[in-house]
Formats: C-alpha cells, structure tokens, sequence
C-alpha cells in the first residue's frame, strides 16, 4: 500500500551558494554522500538531487522538516548501476519504522539549473 508521494525540485545554483556557508554541507549531507559528490564534476548538481531526495521524503512522510527528522540522517546511496536509494539512521529512520514504512524508492534527475526526486513510501 502507498503511504505516500513526494517530489521535490531544487535550484542547482541556490544549492551551490549554501555549500560556501559554513557548516551547511554536514549539516545537511551524510558523511557517504559529501564523499560521493565530491567526486563527481558537477558536485552542485549531485548536491542538489540529494537535496531534493530529503525534501520530497518529508513531503510524502507529509510532516515537512520537523517531528525529529533530520537532513543528515537522510542518506541517499547509489548501488553498482547508479540506482539510487535512501538510507536512514537515527530518530528519522526510528519515525520511519514507527509508521510501518516497509520501502522507500526514490527518482533523481539533475540538468545545470535544477534537480528534481520524486520519493514513494510502501507500507
């Protein structure tokens, strides 16, 4: 059964101008996912997704950032062929569980300006 839907879109450059502030990128970014982005050539862009990806999973949990829900307990991983998922640690994966969630599947897709994820919870 679906508990819910979300989607989120993000601007690649206001996403960008909040990576120079101190502090934002722990505050919102796993440990694995700062790594990951790194990495890549488009580091915004990728930043971006993962953004996106926690917005639209509090927008389908439908509570929005608050409850205890936490951006960096929020992870989004890729397998070996690039298919994203979402990770939880702490209070929010404990929320999750508390309401039966038993899957999360998650959509990114990235361009120079915006990124977009689309988060489905099954219970």
């Amino acid at each position: 059964m679906i508990i819910g839907i979300g989607t989120d879109i993000a601007e690649v450059l206001r996403i960008a101008k909040s990576l120079e502030k101190k502090g934002f990128r722990e505050k919102v970014f796993s440990r694995n996912e700062i790594i990951y982005c790194e990495t890549k050539t488009n580091k915004a862009e990728n930043y971006a997704a993962r953004f996106a990806a926690k917005e639209a999973l509090f927008k389908a949990l439908g509570t929005g950032w608050r409850g205890g829900l936490a951006f960096n307990e929020v992870e989004v991983v890729n397998d070996e062929l690039g298919k994203p998922s979402i990770q939880l640690i702490g209070e929010t994966a404990r929320i999750i569980e508390k309401r039966n969630i038993k899957s999360i599947h998650v959509s990114l897709s990235h361009i120079k300006e915006t990124a977009i994820a689309t988060v489905m919870l099954e219970g």
